[in-house]
């Protein structure tokens, strides 16, 4: 075995460790979803109805992974990412409001409308 096959195969091995942690995780508790749209009070100003950001520089959140939505939050709430508003927002979240906002969110279809 080559060099470059020994590390072509150590990269592959490596990257079936690494894979798991980047599954997606079962379906949300019962109620989380539920739980999640009543918390989105404060989110519907910036992130719209059906979590489309109301400005071009408001991402859009609809959709998302709930993987991805929590570990955005838990950032903005430790202060790994900022944001004027978002990390004040979140420093109010408790764990349980961040996976409901995130099973709510990433259980939505956002329909986009196309200009003309």
């Amino acid at each position: 075995m080559t060099l470059l096959h020994r590390a072509a195969a150590l990269v592959a091995m490596a990257g079936l460790h690494v894979g798991p942690a980047f599954a997606q995780t079962d379906d949300p508790a019962p109620g989380a979803q539920q739980a999640g749209s009543n918390l989105t009070q404060t989110c519907r100003v910036c992130h719209g109805l059906d979590g489309v950001g109301t400005n071009p520089i408001i991402p859009n959140i609809g959709g998302q992974s709930p993987e991805y939505l929590s570990k955005a939050l838990q950032d903005y709430r430790a202060g790994r990412r900022e944001d004027p508003q978002m990390s004040i927002i979140a420093s109010d979240l408790s764990d349980d409001d961040i996976r409901n906002l995130a099973a709510w969110y990433a259980s939505i279809t956002a329909t986009y409308e196309m200009p003309k």
